[in-house]
C-alpha cells in the first residue's frame, strides 16, 4: 500500500475523480494493522472496480516520515495521526478534498468476518456524501 506523502495532491486528485480519499492508520509492528492491508486493502487497491471507487494510503502513526498534510503544510505521519486523534490501530478513515471526514472510521480488527463490509459500507458512506455536495 501506498505511504502517504502530500495529502494535499492526493485529495485534489481524488476530488478530481470524485471518489474519496482512504486512510489506513497503521502502527509498525502491528499484527491487526498488517492483517486489514493485506486481507482486504491490499486486494481491494488492485481490484479495477475498487479503484474507480476510492484512492488508498497509509500513514504509519509512529514514523517520523514527512508528510503534507491537506492544508499543504509539512510535518510528519505521527504528528498528523496526533493531530487526528488516532489511538487505536488500525483505523481506516475516509476524507473529502479539504480533509474533511466523509464517513465514521473503521476502528480496531475485531474479525475478519465483517472487516470488509465495514470498508464497503464506509466507501458507500463517502462516496454518497460526495455526491451531495455537488
Amino acid at each position: 500500500m501506498t505511504q502517504a506523502r502530500d495529502l494535499a495532491a492526493d485529495a485534489r486528485l481524488a476530488a478530481e475523480r470524485r471518489i474519496p480519499l482512504l486512510l489506513l492508520f497503521s502502527e509498525t509492528g502491528c499484527p491487526w494493522c498488517e492483517r486489514a492491508r493485506q486481507e482486504f486493502l491490499l486486494p481491494m487497491q488492485r481490484n479495477p472496480d475498487y479503484q474507480a471507487r476510492v484512492m488508498m494510503r497509509e500513514v504509519v502513526v509512529d514514523s517520523g516520515a514527512p508528510l503534507v498534510d491537506f492544508d499543504g503544510k509539512q510535518t510528519t505521519q505521527a504528528e498528523f495521526a496526533r493531530r487526528s486523534r488516532i489511538s487505536m490501530m488500525p483505523t481506516v478513515t475516509l476524507f473529502g478534498a479539504r480533509g474533511q471526514p466523509l464517513a465514521e472510521p473503521v476502528v480496531g480488527f475485531v474479525s475478519a468476518d465483517y472487516y470488509g463490509y465495514f470498508i464497503d459500507q464506509r466507501i458507500d458512506s463517502a462516496l454518497a456524501s460526495l455526491r451531495e455536495r455537488r
